[in-house]
């Protein structure tokens, strides 16, 4: 191995390339603030035709929708079938269109906080660490996410660029958050949940509408116009931007991280009889400052098409396929263009007292990376392929009680064939209530992280870290028991428990170097995850939201770890929210969001508390103000301590505006 890359320090502190980070990608991220695999450092015109567009009816309010129609809200992420969520034999938090707009949120990562069964915490102007039940991070590699069927997934570390993600929020239906393994539906690295973004279908989005805003630390803007072609097709085309002020770190030094993204998509949905075809796609272009450096710069487009038929046979049949292709540039650093194409089918079929899904798809992902005297990876141009099959039958043993078994067969190029079982059990105690447990099993499969990397700093003793061909799958098996319910019209909650089994965990070898990534860790994981919707009065409802985890990690015995625990993950033993939504006279809407997180325990980032604020106005049926307050409690604070490097999220407001035409 002839490479010697030559890492850049990009600390301004030199005593901070002398500390070990959590894990060689602890500064990987897209869009500003860009350090790629610094392991010892820290630092077509468009004719808008009048005739053809309708104003919206108003969506429906959050006090609108009764705590009964909450509970019967259609969703598809649990058995990748329809179905009411007070019948979903899993923990799933539904995040609704109008719960985002009264959130005041302008981002993805912003909307999740509203999910009490996810940890979000903001590390700087675009970087998020996000995860659910465990293991955050600023790589978090355990939680699968989807937009409309569309894995946004990277094999270079197993996670998300959450920066490279952009929807326009009010074009959301819903997002489905599931907290435990998913791994049987949905493969590999869905090992302690499932967030899928689902989209409006664009006949439910008709006519011109502009979301505008600004504050003090950013401002963006959406367009969006709608339109019908004859009488069974209709489509939406939309172009935003954004722009996001840099943070300042700790000494109150600014730390040069601001960025701006712009992006433009469509989508046209298709209907006849007894058939629909749905096509998207999104281009978008981002670029942000790193630290006075050369600018860094993300890009893309993907293109998806989605066909469904119901059959003869009483079945549905669903074909989707998709093309995404992803590019990060950072200057002297790190480049890499990523290419993914997909391939899916699935059906499902009901008969008797069985409610079957089964299916098949594969995935062929094309990396070119051009290796920099930061970082290589060996080879630079890296296939990487992943094909499948899974059935999943739920079984109506009684009229009250249902068996769910499944399993999904994945291959992928690195460890081979993963199997990936689950049993689930769903006993209806009433119409209102349901008892359910769980078993399943889920893998993290191997990236290019574990397998092809390689880094040494010539300047630096004790650095060199190589890919390891031999590392294995990170397995986990999981236990859950909840409990779904529905007392009265007021008030409905869920309490779900867990405990997770882990094994075959990475961690890294001792010396002599270099150092290269083992499966040395296992541990166990438990934990409380509860919610709760309550009518207080008719213009008034309050969602209560609570978390409680525990942590215990271990080294096979006689093996120790130069990184430590931390490299697992940091998160927060409690998490508590507290929502309140009022509809006041004159069609003007208050709503308040409190969250408490306490401290994490590794890297040092103290517990807090803050409230987010939002001052609603529909003054006609065209136009809607709102004033948003975010983090009032505190004119600063930090969520996440990203190997040492801790910057300050500021107390910000934010106007905005929504004119519907």
């Amino acid at each position: 191995m002839d490479i010697k890359p030559l890492l850049i320090c990009r600390r301004p502190a030199p005593k901070a390339c002398l500390k070990l980070p959590e894990h060689p990608l602890c500064r990987l991220r897209l869009g500003p603030g860009v350090v790629a695999l610094l392991y010892f450092c820290q630092a077509g015109l468009v004719v808008l035709d009048a005739s053809a567009a309708s104003v919206p009816a108003a969506p429906d309010t959050l006090l609108s929708l009764s705590i009964e129609d909450l509970a019967t809200v259609e969703i598809t992420s649990v058995s990748k079938r329809p179905e009411a969520l007070s019948d979903a034999a899993a923990a799933v938090f539904v995040i609704s269109n109008d719960d985002i707009r009264r959130s005041g949120a302008t981002s993805i990562p912003e909307a999740l906080r509203l999910a009490p069964n996810i940890e979000v915490a903001r590390i700087d102007s675009t970087t998020y660490a996000i995860s659910a039940r465990g293991f955050n991070g600023n790589t978090s590699n355990k939680l699968l996410v989807l937009i409309d069927g569309r894995t946004v997934y990277t094999p270079l570390y197993s996670g998300v660029f959450w920066d490279a993600q952009s929807v326009p929020l009010a074009d959301v239906e819903r997002i489905e958050v599931i907290s435990g393994p998913g791994g049987t539906l949905w493969g590999a690295n869905a090992v302690n949940g499932v967030i899928n973004i689902i989209t409006k279908s664009s006949k439910d989005t008709q006519g011109m509408q502009a979301d505008l805003g600004g504050g003090n630390t950013e401002r963006d803007g959406t367009v969006r116009y709608g339109g019908s072609l004859g009488a069974n097709t209709s489509y939406r085309v939309y172009a935003l931007g954004l722009k996001q002020d840099a943070l300042d770190d700790q000494q109150n030094l600014n730390v040069d991280n601001a960025w701006n993204k712009q992006q433009a998509g469509f989508r046209t949905d298709w209907q006849g009889a007894g058939n629909a075809l749905t096509v998207q796609g999104d281009t978008y272009y981002g670029v942000g400052d790193e630290y006075g450096l050369p600018p860094t710069s993300i890009g893309g487009s993907n293109l998806l098409g989605r066909w469904s038929s119901n059959l003869a046979n009483g079945s549905d049949l669903q074909v989707q396929t998709y093309f995404d292709q992803a590019k990060y540039e950072y200057p002297d650093q790190f480049n890499t263009v990523l290419d993914t194409y997909d391939l899916s089918l699935q059906q499902h079929y009901a008969a008797g007292s069985n409610d079957l899904v089964w299916g098949g798809g594969y995935r062929t992902a094309q990396d070119q990376v051009t290796n920099t005297p930061t970082v290589a990876f060996l080879p630079a141009n890296q296939n990487t392929t992943q094909g499948n099959i899974f059935a999943q039958d739920t079984i109506a043993l009684t009229k009250s009680l249902q068996l769910t078994l499944g399993a999904k067969l994945e291959h992928n190029n690195y460890t081979g064939y993963e199997n990936e079982p689950n049993v689930r059990l769903g006993w209806k105690l009433d119409d209102h209530s349901l008892l359910w447990s769980a078993i399943s099993k889920a893998v993290r499969t191997p990236s290019q992280l574990e397998e092809d990397y390689y880094v040494y700093v010539p300047s630096i003793p004790l650095t060199e870290l190589a890919g390891n061909p031999n590392w294995q799958s990170e397995e986990l098996t999981a236990y859950e028991i909840g409990y779904r319910s529905q007392p009265g019209n007021t008030l409905s909650y869920s309490i779900s428990t867990f405990y997770n089994d882990y094994s075959r965990l990475r961690s890294y070898s001792n010396p002599p170097f270099p150092l290269i990534p083992v499966n040395n860790m296992f541990g166990h994981t438990s934990g409380v995850e509860m919610w709760a919707d309550y009518q207080a009065l008719s213009w008034w409802r309050l969602s209560p939201g609570y978390s409680y985890l525990r942590e215990y990690l271990f080294y096979e015995p006689g093996e120790t770890d130069l990184l430590g625990f931390s490299q697992a993950g940091d998160d927060p033993e409690h998490q508590f929210s507290l929502r309140s939504a009022m509809n006041l006279p004159h069609d003007i809407e208050f709503d308040l969001n409190l969250r408490s997180i306490a401290q994490l325990p590794y890297e040092g980032a103290p517990g807090y508390s803050e409230l987010n604020a939002r001052l609603g106005w529909q003054i006609n049926k065209h136009v809607e103000v709102s004033l948003n307050g975010d983090n009032l409690l505190h004119p600063r604070h930090v969520e996440f301590i990203n190997s040492g490097v801790a910057q300050e999220i500021d107390r910000s407001y934010f106007l905005a505006t929504r004119l519907t035409y």
